[in-house]
């Protein structure tokens, strides 16, 4: 089992999860985390840390979700380690809890 960052973190990008993780699993795009599953040792230190409720296990997932097991496993490849907590982005507020926002993913 691994944690997955889902759909919610799309365009407000927390970091407050960045900050416990013990393992530094977590990459960052432009516009969303994402958790290397290779990395992640389920500790589940950050689901709780997350604002905007986006991070899950793996087998917790709801069935329009499990898309994002691919989409992390991929993009932490890509993309560049994140240690240390940042700002969310400018609209965050405006974003958290808005519904499918997969097509606003950057990659």
């Amino acid at each position: 089992m691994a944690f997955v960052v889902t759909d919610n973190c799309i365009l407000c990008k927390y970091t407050d999860c960045v900050e416990v993780c013990p393992v530094d699993c977590f990459h960052e795009g432009p516009n969303f985390l994402v958790i290397d599953p290779d990395e992640c040792i389920d500790c589940t230190l950050c689901e709780p840390e997350c604002p905007a409720g986006a991070i899950f296990a793996d087998d917790d997932l709801s069935g329009d979700q499990v898309v994002f097991i691919d989409i992390n496993a991929e993009l932490s490849r890509k993309w560049p380690v994140i240690t240390e907590q940042k700002d969310p982005l400018p609209e965050a507020e405006k974003w958290d809890g808005v519904e499918n926002k997969l097509p606003h993913l950057e990659r």
